[in-house]
């Protein structure tokens, strides 16, 4: 696994914001110990289901990880593009 600190706007790492890659080559956006979404290595884009929306911050740096606005990402969940799944199973 390849654990990266995202960077912010203005340029500075962010202490609890990360980009995790692992063996298979699919890609993570964790914040703090949580998983928000995973792009495999397929393309395919899956976001937790409880905590994809859960902060401010969180959704600030998922639309960054993912490219687009939230409401470009409630797009994709409604056409079923991108899946909803418990990425945090214990």
């Amino acid at each position: 696994m390849k654990v990266q600190n995202m960077v912010s706007p203005n340029g500075n790492k962010t202490a609890n914001q990360f980009e995790v890659r692992d063996d298979q080559g699919n890609i993570y956006f964790q914040s703090y110990d949580t998983i928000i979404a995973k792009v495999d290595n397929q393309g395919k884009t899956t976001l937790d289901a409880k905590m994809w929306d859960y902060s401010t911050t969180t959704g600030k740096y998922r639309n960054q990880f993912l490219g687009e606005s939230k409401a470009e990402t409630l797009k994709k969940i409604k056409s079923g593009e991108y899946k909803l799944a418990d990425l945090n199973k214990k």
